[in-house]
């Protein structure tokens, strides 16, 4: 029988401290969205009132099948539990777990907490009890756990057990610093086991930070533990954390691995992989990494030569998994033979069905790959791919035509003096052979032409009514000022439900005024119930 293997996400959290973002709640929510669906058993969220952000995202369950998990401190030493402000706001907070970040190396309890060894301890038993009592789960991390353990074995041991013997759940074992080696990681894992802390309740948080962290993570499994804490796109403080979307994979397809594990990530989720990373990426508003393992664009892409004739006479001569099995291409620059069943799962997932030798599918396949030569990212913007898949595959409603759209921005002064931008926008519309133009003015030329666009519906306008733009985008996808600009746009509506749409050209008013219109199309596709769940969640 294959032991469990168990999934621990901190993207939200670890990810977060990654220089350069900084996730709002609404990207919070819709990341936790992600996670949820795609499967991990557990979703840190935070550190609930630590910051308005994250006070504010915990005031609500944002999972329905992972544990959602709150992050904090163990109490303070000299403050009783139920006096410590920290723990009244964890133990308050709509999480099922409690992970608690306790000090584990002798050095750092004596310079960071100011106490004695045994109050650590003490507030470490503590903490987890309190957690247990309120019908929470506890988590304790033991930081800096790997350099404790080198410093001071006994002690190290001692917290670890400490968190066991109180009630955690789950005692982890964190290589914070990022330096320790695999062979390192491996016997002091076994020493932990040895020394009464069973396997089954320990996990591993490896850092990156010598580029080991996704090996010191199986070296922890291959010598026991059975939790893996890590982030999408490996994202995390200074060179990042273990990847997830790494890890993920390797475990599933690798018979090192799949033949004694098995985790709650199965073949057909797995193929949400790649699409999932992406769209992670674009959220971020940041280029995926072409030469990500298993995920990126050059993770299966091979140039002319005798790698690709080998290639195309077994896939498995340069291939050490199929690329459908992560939901990726295969890319061989002589052949555009590929990804076929790729798009018939996708289709399939959208409610739309599609024989393999329908002339339709190459005709879509054409289109997308010559859309996305030029910028297009269908990856993050999965309603813009649903329409531009009904309208090659079959029909969609014609609720509206465009006449033209107009742009104005001018430069003035007050009454004050003060230097003043204000944009007009002038978009005509025809819906039943009936013209409408509708005029707005905002400070940015894009929010005008959003207003103008929406003004006058006619009788659609009571279904757009609850439409909003949750975010906005841009990417230059090179350089000049005649560069090519990638807009992505995410919409939501009062159903919560959330969608995104991308728009590509050389103007960027263009470009967002295509992501606006698809954004429109799909929301009164979505409520005549003409559009897949799919591109929404």
């Amino acid at each position: 029988m294959k032991e469990r293997i168990y999934l621990f996400d901190t993207t939200l959290r670890d990810g977060q401290q990654t220089p350069g973002i900084d996730f709002s709640v609404e990207d919070k929510i819709a990341i936790a969205a992600m996670l949820d669906e795609f499967g991990l058993d557990y979703v840190e969220g935070g550190y609930p009132g630590a910051n308005p952000t994250d006070t504010a995202f915990f005031s609500e369950k944002r999972t329905s099948q992972a544990s959602f998990v709150a992050f904090g401190m163990t109490k303070r030493a000299g403050v009783s539990v139920s006096n410590d402000p920290g723990i009244a706001g964890l133990l308050q907070a709509k999480s099922d777990a409690i992970c608690f970040v306790a000090k584990s190396w002798d050095y750092h309890v004596a310079v960071a907490l100011g106490c004695t060894n045994e109050e650590n301890l003490e507030c470490i038993a503590e903490s987890v009890k309190a957690a247990v009592g309120a019908g929470k789960e506890a988590i304790v991390d033991c930081e800096h756990f790997f350099d404790g353990f080198k410093a001071n074995p006994a002690y190290a041991l001692a917290c670890a057990k400490t968190a066991y013997e109180s009630g955690a759940r789950w005692v982890v074992l964190c290589d914070t610093n990022g330096g320790t080696q695999p062979p390192e990681v491996r016997a002091i894992v076994e020493a932990v086991i040895a020394s009464g802390v069973p396997g089954h309740c320990l996990g591993i948080h490896a850092h990156n930070d010598t580029g080991q962290a996704v090996a010191n993570s199986l070296a922890a499994v291959d010598a026991g533990v059975r939790q893996i804490q890590g982030t999408l796109n490996g994202i995390g403080e200074r060179c990042g954390n273990a990847n997830l979307v790494t890890l993920i994979p390797t475990l599933a397809l690798k018979s090192a691995y799949n033949t004694r594990f098995e985790t709650t990530i199965d073949e057909e989720r797995l193929l949400n992989l790649t699409r999932l990373s992406h769209a992670f990426d674009e959220l971020l508003n940041r280029s995926p990494d072409h030469q990500m393992p298993y995920v990126g664009a050059s993770a299966f892409a091979t140039k002319a030569g005798i790698h690709a004739s080998a290639l195309l006479k077994d896939p498995r001569t340069y291939e050490h998994v199929p690329p459908e099995t992560v939901g990726n291409f295969r890319k061989v620059m002589v052949s555009d033979q590929g990804g076929k069943a790729n798009f018939i799962n996708a289709l399939k997932r959208r409610g739309i069905a599609v024989a393999k030798d329908d002339p339709k599918l190459d005709l879509l396949i054409s289109i997308v790959k010559e859309r996305e030569s030029i910028g297009y990212a269908y990856e993050g913007a999965d309603a813009s791919f649903e329409l531009l898949a009904r309208r090659t595959l079959g029909t969609i409603p014609e609720f509206f035509t465009i006449e033209g759209f107009r742009v104005m921005i001018e430069r003035r002064f007050d009454s004050l003096g003060r230097v003043k931008i204000v944009s007009e926008a002038v978009v005509k519309i025809t819906i039943d052979g009936q013209t409408l133009m509708s005029v707005a003015d905002a400070e940015g030329p894009v929010n005008a032409l959003d207003l103008a666009l929406r003004k006058d519906f006619g009788k659609y306008q009571h279904e757009i009514d609850d439409l909003v733009l949750a975010d906005f985008k841009v990417r230059i996808l090179n350089g000049g000022t005649e560069a090519i600009t990638r807009v992505l746009i995410e919409s939501t509506d009062s159903d919560g439900v959330r969608w995104w749409t991308v728009g590509v050209s050389e103007n960027i008013i263009d470009a967002s005024f295509q992501a606006l219109m698809d954004s429109v199309i799909y929301k009164l596709m979505k409520n005549r119930q003409l559009a897949g769940k799919i591109a929404a969640e």
